[in-house]
């Protein structure tokens, strides 16, 4: 300690610690008293009450700062910087949304997700822990700074929300009147050539088409790849046309899936690929699959509702939706959230994964922020594409967990045992909210009319119902 303090690598201090402890009552006042004594002096801290001198102590753990009582210790840095755990990190900006509040402090969590590295966050929860309720405030707060929001929602949890902000709703299924089709190509960007675009679109729809037909192989691939391309051929769409009458009615409209299996029907080797295809063609899936696109993503606020679709269809109907909504994101620079709950779904698949990933890892330069959100766990990290989705993400929140699966996520997150705790026991609407190297335990809140617009709750949805028919009668 001698050559560290001659060598000024330590320092040497006059410190003081002071505690002003609270009570209803004078016995109670005495509990506190004792208990806090036997805690610390089991840790060999030894305390002594301020006798006759109680003003004095109070008025040195008032923000005054003065040391009335002067009963100081020296201590060198090393074991001084033990102090610190008693300040608790503070997320607070003088941009952003309001998130919660700070449980360590009662500070607010302020913070904009645009300031970070990426703007990218994960949500982990277990059911009815509170998620969605936290991203739809997320959203709307979001809306009011200017930012768009596009939602891809397998329970149609955000229908309510798009009607109250004026968004727009799609719902998404073999019944429904919104159609997307896969064929749709994104308008080449200035710095991008027809022909990347086109290349990267035929890329995509091969993964898409080992989803919906149960894999291809080696040979099916090759042979799937050239049927693509010999489709868009066939509407003479190709790297030498004008990428301005793509899609267009009157210039050169993007094929369909019927396309596809015309021209797969006249190449050799393919027959099993054509009987596979004709259930999305022919068949009852062809209503959905087998349409050109009618669905406008002009709105701020735009969700894609998928409840209906049958749970066998889900993997493919996402990896379509996510499709699309990359073609709208890179035809405009825009800042936008997109919200990808249950991501499970799309996890099931490598194709789908992969697609989410790459999605995920390019978001920052399209000025997107994706929050990805799933209950479950294990299958999410069960995923090659699991980690790197959260290692891309600068933004996490942990809300209650499942003991089933709190082990995967206290190694993942690499969380203390206290903190594994918390979040075995966190209440609705608390949790850990991550933010870069940060991490605070955090309270959602919301105002009452943000409440009404966001409750995901059965009992105060039917009395919002209610009043509504009320009103209209």
């Amino acid at each position: 300690l001698r050559d560290k303090l001659q060598t000024a690598q330590e320092r040497m201090f006059r410190f003081s610690l002071y505690i002003t402890i609270y009570a209803d009552t004078e016995k109670g006042l005495r509990d506190i008293e004792t208990n806090l004594r036997s805690i610390l002096e089991s840790r060999l801290i030894y305390i002594k009450p301020a006798l006759y001198q109680q003003k004095e102590g109070f008025v040195c753990t008032s923000p005054y700062d003065l040391d009335l009582l002067m009963v100081t210790t020296l201590m060198n840095t090393a074991p001084l910087s033990s102090t610190f755990p008693f300040i608790s990190f503070d997320l607070s900006s003088n941009e952003g949304i309001l998130y919660g509040i700070n449980r360590h402090n009662n500070s607010l969590v302020l913070f904009d997700r645009f300031t970070l590295a990426n703007s990218n966050s994960v949500i982990f929860a277990v059911s009815g822990a509170g998620k969605s309720y936290m991203v739809k405030l997320e959203i709307l707060r979001y809306l009011m700074l200017g930012v768009d929001g596009i939602i891809i929602d397998p329970e149609n949890e955000y229908k309510f929300l798009a009607e109250a902000v004026g968004g727009s709703f799609f719902n998404i299924s073999l019944a429904s009147e919104h159609h997307i089709n896969p064929f749709d190509l994104p308008p080449p960007r200035e710095d991008e050539k027809a022909e990347d675009v086109l290349r990267t679109n035929i890329i995509n729809l091969v993964g898409l088409m080992r989803i919906m037909l149960g894999g291809l192989t080696p040979e099916e691939d090759g042979i799937m790849d050239r049927a693509l391309t010999e489709t868009y051929a066939a509407k003479d769409i190709t790297p030498e046309t004008d990428p301005k009458l793509w899609g267009r009615k009157e210039g050169l409209p993007f094929p369909i899936m019927s396309d596809l299996e015309a021209v797969l029907s006249t190449m050799e080797g393919a027959e099993s690929l054509v009987r596979r295809l004709q259930r999305f063609t022919k068949g009852v899936y062809a209503g959905f699959f087998n349409q050109p696109s009618n669905i406008d993503m002009k709105n701020r606020l735009v969700v894609f509702g998928i409840r209906d679709m049958e749970d066998e269809l889900r993997p493919m109907a996402l990896f379509m939706i996510l499709r699309y909504i990359w073609k709208t994101i890179t035809s405009e620079m825009k800042k936008r959230l997109l919200i990808v709950d249950e991501a499970w779904w799309l996890m099931k698949t490598e194709d789908g994964a992969s697609f989410l990933f790459g999605t995920v890892k390019r978001a920052r330069k399209y000025w997107l922020g994706v929050t990805t959100i799933t209950q479950d766990v294990n299958d999410f990290m069960k995923s090659d594409y699991g980690k790197p989705i959260i290692t891309n993400s600068s933004l996490v929140l942990l809300m209650k967990q499942s003991p089933a699966t709190i082990n995967v996520v206290q190694k993942t997150f690499n969380l203390t045992e206290e903190e594994k705790m918390l979040l075995l026991e966190a209440p609705v609407g608390e949790g850990m909210f991550f933010a870069g190297t940060k991490h605070v335990l955090i309270k959602v809140l919301a105002s009452y009319t943000e409440d009404q617009i966001i409750t995901t709750a059965p009992e105060e949805l039917l009395k919002i119902k209610q009043a509504k028919k009320e009103l209209g009668g």
